[in-house]
């Protein structure tokens, strides 16, 4: 669907749900998705049903994707996370821009690649403005933000029940960058 240099972001498949469970069955990396506590995935049928979820939230140029590294080295062909544009719960048609990688693949500046690759989707197909919440202390994910141009507003109690940070970039920000 999309290629960066070293990136391939598409669609799940249903041989991806071990990839899945292995990445979603990790604490570390489920606690910072959503509200309340973190409910990883447990079996090989969570896993398929999480899929099929993700693959029915396309709706360009939203969608929830993989993120397969193209490039050679340790991580050459493996699926590392999902990179993701959509809605924003209890909104009013805001967007939302969100990764989660596994943590072998943090630190390596996918998720920033991912994310801008998914921004000029997201802006090309004439969203006006892209939206990022992290949790509280969610400093790395952060960072991703400010890496990708976003703006921090401050913190926000708009979309989910617990606060979260909030950053925004708009389409004119983006074009002149």
């Amino acid at each position: 669907m999309l290629r960066t240099d070293r990136l391939r972001i598409r669609d799940w498949v249903p041989a991806d749900g071990p990839t899945v469970l292995e990445i979603y069955g990790l604490v570390e990396v489920v606690k910072w998705l959503g509200d309340g506590d973190p409910v990883p995935c447990q079996t090989p049928e969570q896993a398929q049903a999480w899929i099929e979820r993700w693959r029915g939230r396309d709706d360009p140029p939203l969608g929830y994707w993989a993120i397969e590294v193209a490039e050679p080295g340790p991580f050459a062909g493996r699926t590392i996370g999902a990179v993701l544009l959509v809605p924003l719960p209890n909104g009013d048609g805001e967007v939302e821009i969100g990764w989660s990688l596994h943590p072998d693949a943090w630190g390596h500046g996918f998720a920033s690649e991912a994310a801008r690759a998914v921004l000029a989707r997201g802006f090309d197909g004439g969203l006006p403005e892209i939206h990022a919440v992290t949790h509280l202390t969610n400093e790395p994910s952060m960072a991703v933000c400010r890496r990708i141009g976003m703006e921090h507003t401050g913190i926000v109690h708009t979309w989910y029940d617990d606060p979260s940070q909030h950053f925004v970039l708009t389409r004119e920000a983006w074009l002149a960058r």
